[in-house]
């Protein structure tokens, strides 16, 4: 899932940088895999009980699997019921997902570099 706030955030750091730095294409070419649900979903296909308009309805996950078997989970939930929009969801539970790999990913590259 491509996310166009991330882009512009990856292309605002692309034209500042004069040194090697992690880029979004680099940290999406490493996935290998992308899952998505609610919590809702999740509860009801372990046969837990639930509740109709539930909150766990509205919070989406985002798993990233990557090439190396490393799994990042990224989340996202309405302040307002009334705004659940399950494309939303998905687009920013994958954003906090990224958000949460790009450290990783450029503490990886700095062990790289210090080699």
């Amino acid at each position: 899932m491509h996310s166009d706030t991330l882009k512009q955030t990856d292309d605002y750091s692309a034209a500042k940088s004069t040194h090697p730095r992690v880029s979004l294409a680099d940290m999406e070419a490493k996935i290998a895999a992308e899952h998505y649900f609610t919590a809702g979903e999740a509860i009801a296909a372990l046969g837990q009980p639930t509740n109709p308009n539930s909150p766990t309805d509205l919070l989406t996950i985002c798993i990233l699997v990557m090439a190396n078997g490393f799994t990042v989970i990224g989340k996202s939930a309405p302040a307002s019921p009334e705004n659940f929009d399950p494309e939303k969801g998905r687009r920013f539970a994958y954003e906090d997902a990224i958000k949460q790999l790009w450290p990783l990913e450029g503490y990886a590259l700095r062990e790289r570099l210090s080699a």
